[in-house]
């Protein structure tokens, strides 16, 4: 319903100690075109994509393509979203922002920003395999409905190494998690070998904060890229 995912949008005021950051983890750099002003990049590990926005005032989002924008919006109104920003037009690249009600912004934009990847989905990076964003929510009932209104299909996942609500699509998972244990949005990845990838991350200068509280003993790590976004790693549950 909302189109298909682009990329979690993430502010930095240094793109280039981002991309070096995303570098050494594993991601290659997509090719972007000219449709933002400021200096702009992505990069990706083959399943999700990450657009670095270097510019005063942007703020993380979760950013989904709709082609023929203009002809949606009467269908967002109806259920009941109320636009936080527009740029509007025949002559104009459309786009729009709002929040779910956890106050996360949601970005819908008509077209693509950057060329397809061609790196293989099956690909991964020294972080491991990636499952989903994962969102501190205040209310997950609230949140799951709200999500599930914007065609994702929610689901609880009480034995998974935090208990959340998963809400899925055909293009990106969004883990609903309590506040207290999710602090802001983060990228969450599952290792096959948590260890041998935190030993091969070391090997490039790359160190886990610290451990994770967690309800079981299943283990994770966390890292922090140069602008902020949490990396959480888990151990696959087959270990």
């Amino acid at each position: 319903m909302l189109g298909r995912f682009l990329e979690f949008s993430i502010a930095t005021p240094d793109i280039l100690a981002s991309m070096d950051f995303y570098s050494r983890l594993g991601f290659s750099e997509a090719e972007v075109g000219e449709t933002w002003t400021y200096p702009y990049a992505v990069v990706t590990d083959g399943r999700v994509c990450l657009g670095l926005h270097q510019s005063p005032g942007k703020v993380s989002s979760i950013t989904f393509v709709k082609p023929d924008l203009l002809k949606y919006l009467g269908h967002l109104e109806a259920l009941g979203i109320k636009f936080d920003f527009r740029h509007l037009g025949n002559d104009v690249f459309n786009e729009v922002t709002w929040s779910d009600p956890s106050g996360h912004s949601i970005h819908l934009i008509e077209a693509r920003t950057f060329s397809p990847s061609k790196r293989a989905t099956t690909a991964t990076s020294l972080c491991g395999y990636f499952e989903e964003i994962a969102l501190p929510t205040t209310d997950t009932i609230e949140a799951s409905a709200y999500w599930e209104k914007l065609g994702f299909v929610a689901m609880d996942e009480p034995d998974a190494w935090l208990s959340h609500v998963s809400c899925t699509c055909d293009s990106v998972d969004i883990g609903l998690y309590e506040p207290g244990r999710i602090l802001r949005p983060s990228l969450l990845f599952e290792a096959d070998d948590l260890d041998g990838q935190m030993a091969r991350l070391s090997e490039v200068g790359v160190h886990p904060a610290s451990e994770i509280s967690r309800r079981d003993q299943t283990p994770a790590k966390v890292l922090y890229a140069p602008e902020g976004t949490p990396i959480l790693m888990t151990a696959s549950q087959n270990q």
